[in-house]
């Protein structure tokens, strides 16, 4: 697997992860055998180590910033924990989503047991209705909504854009089962539709300011023709 190389100086990497390509293995992982993470990729075609800034959903794909030292993580980190730096997702959910609309909404944490403030800013940039029945509607509605999290939560997008009814397309812990299935059926697309489109901060060692994007995948693309949509 050919990884997209978007940005590299001396500090960082910055590559686009494929949808369903977990970052790194967790500890005594029962995938370790079956299926190569981001870092183990990384590594055979640089033959180098990276150590992953901030996370990045297996599910999800899209635009993922790594050090090349250890010692330079934690000026990186501060700019997400600060709030320096813009992360724009892209989404594809159920129904005729809101032009625009603030997610103020506490989401659990890692322990599930604790929640913690969370807020997501959307904004909708197409919409689309079918004639494609989806139980129990004659027609189906879709939405191309931009994602930008204020805070950084476990599962944050996915669980605000079911919270608000516009669930993401190929979400199968949060999203709608029958639009899921509408979509493998009829567009052969079973992944999850989102996407890290792009960061915007100012370099902490360079003092360069950087707008990064990641390209859509292929599917998206294809997906986009068909309903003529433009980004």
């Amino acid at each position: 697997m050919n990884l997209t190389l978007i940005y590299q100086d001396e500090y960082i990497v910055c590559v686009s992860k494929p949808n369903d390509v977990v970052v790194h293995h967790a500890h005594h992982s029962r995938n370790v055998a079956e299926e190569e993470s981001l870092l183990q990729l990384l590594y055979k075609d640089y033959n180098q180590k990276f150590y992953p800034i901030h996370r990045l959903d297996r599910r999800t794909s899209g635009i993922i910033l790594l050090a090349k030292e250890t010692r330079y993580v934690a000026e990186f980190q501060k700019l997400f924990t600060n709030d320096l730096i813009q992360k724009t997702y892209l989404g594809v959910v159920r129904g005729h989503a809101p032009e625009s609309k603030i997610i103020d909404s506490p989401v659990k944490g890692r322990d599930s047991k604790v929640y913690k403030e969370a807020e997501t800013h959307l904004k909708t940039l197409e919409k689309i209705t079918l004639n494609i029945p989806v139980n129990p509607y004659d027609s189906s509605r879709y939405s191309l909504v931009e994602l930008q999290p204020k805070t950084g939560r476990l599962h944050q997008l996915r669980i605000h854009m079911n919270k608000i009814s516009h669930p993401l397309i190929g979400d199968g812990k949060y999203g709608d089962k029958n639009h899921n299935i509408m979509f493998e059926q009829n567009f052969e697309c079973c992944n999850l539709f989102l996407h890290a489109y792009s960061l915007n901060f100012i370099h902490p060692f360079t003092q360069q300011a950087l707008n990064l994007k990641a390209n859509l995948p292929q599917n998206w693309e294809h997906l986009f023709k068909r309903f003529d949509w433009n980004i």
